[in-house]
């Protein structure tokens, strides 16, 4: 019994110290991934800061740079570890210091846009590739005390032909092992939610096969995942949003939301918008319908509720899933092996009287 308590006694010294590494401690914050992360680099891209309104996503009806009706997951998460990552388009006269959002949309999980391919637009693979190409060329180390995020995939299915989860998911881990190789500590990566639960997939029939090939990508991404468990330089953070969109699909009154997954508040796509919340169908309402109380904002894209309910999903994973920095770490222990000498060397007085 005793022993327990000595060993307990390890534990508690451990928890009365703080890692550095937890979610407000982050030094930098990288984001690599497609429309559901970028936070304005097409946006820009495509003039947006001197025509929103003709620039993709329009605004409005989108919020500048979004595609949703107001902040998205990254602004959440920025806020809450006190870092903005800025985006990559147009390029910045000065060094981001509180890192950078290479997500665009319209990105494949590999090394092109799915979207428009020709435009010379990096995909996810693309995006890390060309992060870690140039710490190299400067012969550099990617921040270990920085926050990576890796998010991709849905737009190989939705739009680039794939029914093979293989090699998107070769992708996503592809972009794993440069950036682990690179010297990235921390690296969150998220799951695909049900494809077949968007409006888009509801609207044209495709649920059955894009639900299938939700649940085998995230089958694959699980397995490669665990792969990279036994690599004990890298942490990595899983982040189980189709968990989480599966009840609030299954209940969304629970969560607040008024209509279910099968609306959209923005209707028609991307360029071609037919009708937006605030006037849906021509007809005028009184009152503006209120974009959150839907969980997607248009065929493909959550609202910012929901992008909310993201972030704290990612935030909590991310909260009970941070390596603590070496020195801390050496710190806890040093605590903890002073504590059960102390322990010991009383014992052993007791036993000698």
């Amino acid at each position: 019994m005793k022993r327990a308590f000595a060993a307990a006694g390890c534990v508690l010294f451990s928890f009365m110290l703080s890692p550095k590494a937890m979610a407000g401690n982050f030094s930098q914050f990288y984001v690599f991934g497609d429309s559901l992360s970028d936070t304005g680099n097409l946006f820009n891209a495509t003039g947006g800061l001197v025509s929103p309104a003709t620039a993709t996503p329009p605004s409005p009806p989108y919020a500048p740079g979004r595609f949703s009706n107001g902040n998205i997951w990254v602004d959440f998460v920025g806020d809450e570890i006190g870092l903005t990552p800025t985006t990559f388009i147009p390029p910045q006269a000065t060094i981001p210091t509180q890192g950078v959002n290479f997500a665009i949309s319209g990105s494949s999980s590999g090394l092109d846009n799915a979207l428009a391919p020709d435009l010379g637009l990096p995909g996810v693979l693309g995006q890390v590739s060309s992060f870690t190409q140039n710490l190299q060329a400067n012969n550099q180390q990617a921040d270990p005390n920085a926050l990576y995020t890796v998010w991709g995939g849905g737009n190989d299915y939705l739009f680039g032909g794939i029914t093979d989860p293989t090699q998107v998911v070769n992708n996503l881990s592809n972009s794993i092992e440069l950036l682990s190789q690179a010297g990235a500590k921390n690296i969150a990566v998220f799951n695909l939610t049900d494809l077949g639960q968007i409006p888009f997939a509801i609207a044209t029939n495709t649920s059955a096969q894009l639900t299938q090939l939700t649940q085998s990508h995230n089958a694959l991404l699980e397995q490669a995942l665990d792969g990279f468990a036994a690599n004990t330089d890298v942490n990595i953070i899983p982040i189980d949003v189709n968990s989480l969109f599966n009840r609030v699909i299954a209940n969304p009154q629970e969560f607040g939301f008024t209509q279910n997954s099968a609306s959209s508040c923005v209707v028609g796509f991307i360029g071609d918008i037919i009708d937006d919340c605030q006037n849906p169908k021509g007809i005028v309402f009184s009152e503006s319908i209120n974009p959150n109380e839907f969980i997607f904002f248009d065929a493909f894209h959550p609202s910012s509720k929901s992008h909310r309910l993201l972030a704290d999903a990612a935030l909590s994973a991310i909260k009970h899933k941070t390596v603590p920095e070496p020195s801390t770490l050496l710190s806890t222990l040093a605590v903890s092996a002073i504590g059960t000498a102390g322990i010991l060397k009383r014992k052993r007085r007791k036993l000698l009287r």
